[in-house]
């Protein structure tokens, strides 16, 4: 008999944030599991989770790398399902933390895929998370879409292609992990005349919260990993 693997959001930053069935898995597992990159052993998700945590619980961090290079990516999704399979194999019960939500853009999907290679049987239960633009758009009082109106999510870690891909065929579009290449996604938004119409939001319901309207302040600026823009060209609140 293999344990239950559980894939758990925590949310995009506010403890408080985190649901209830959320915290009942995590209080009833042997094991949790929390990823990192490879420079640090430092996890968001896990200093989330730690309010609501069983202190007894043992938790291990999983190091991943930030790379492109997809040789070493598969390489670490590999050994990183290898550690967690062995407690399966156990009859353990264990879990995975991630931010928002573990089917949204997240290591999850890639480990639990080689779990899956490893251990066919184990069965998989994923607990759903609120994201990071959720959290956003509420803290700016910002509706993300209305009516008919269409919205695209996007990553801009690799500057503006995909959001001048999306801008001609949604209304509304999401813009995560802009922190790389900030200068190019401000200069796309000028050359398009929606930098009045975008919203930066840093850091969501952490310390050190950051909520920015004028996003040409932010040019020649390094913002936090966990940033975002939300990007409306129907009006705003209020017009």
């Amino acid at each position: 008999m293999a344990g239950e693997f559980f894939g758990v959001g925590v949310g995009p930053g506010d403890p408080d944030l985190i649901t209830l069935k959320a915290i009942k898995v995590l209080k009833g597992v042997s094991c949790i599991f929390a990823a990192s990159s490879t420079k640090n052993n430092y996890s968001v998700a896990l200093d989330i989770v730690k309010p609501h945590l069983n202190t007894a619980t043992p938790i291990e961090i999983l190091s991943f790398p930030m790379t492109y290079n997809a040789e070493k990516l598969e390489s670490s999704w590999k050994e990183n399902a290898e550690k967690v399979c062995k407690v399966l194999a156990e009859n353990k019960n264990a879990a995975f933390i991630t931010l928002g939500d573990p089917l949204f853009y997240s290591t999850y999907i890639y480990l639990v895929r080689e779990i899956l290679k490893i251990m066919p049987e184990v069965k998989v239960t994923t607990i759903p998370g609120i994201t990071s633009f959720q959290a956003a758009a509420s803290a700016c009082n910002l509706p993300l879409v209305e009516g008919e109106e269409s919205i695209a999510v996007a990553s801009g870690a690799k500057g503006s292609k995909q959001l001048r891909k999306i801008l001609s065929s949604s209304e509304n579009v999401v813009l995560l992990k802009v922190y790389r290449e900030i200068d190019d996604i401000i200069n796309t938004l000028e050359e398009e005349n929606l930098t009045e119409k975008t919203h930066f939001i840093s850091k969501c319901g952490m310390d050190g919260e950051v909520i920015i309207e004028n996003v040409r302040e932010l040019k020649g600026t390094k913002p936090h990993y966990l940033s975002l823009m939300i990007i409306k060209k129907g009006p705003l609140r209020g017009e």
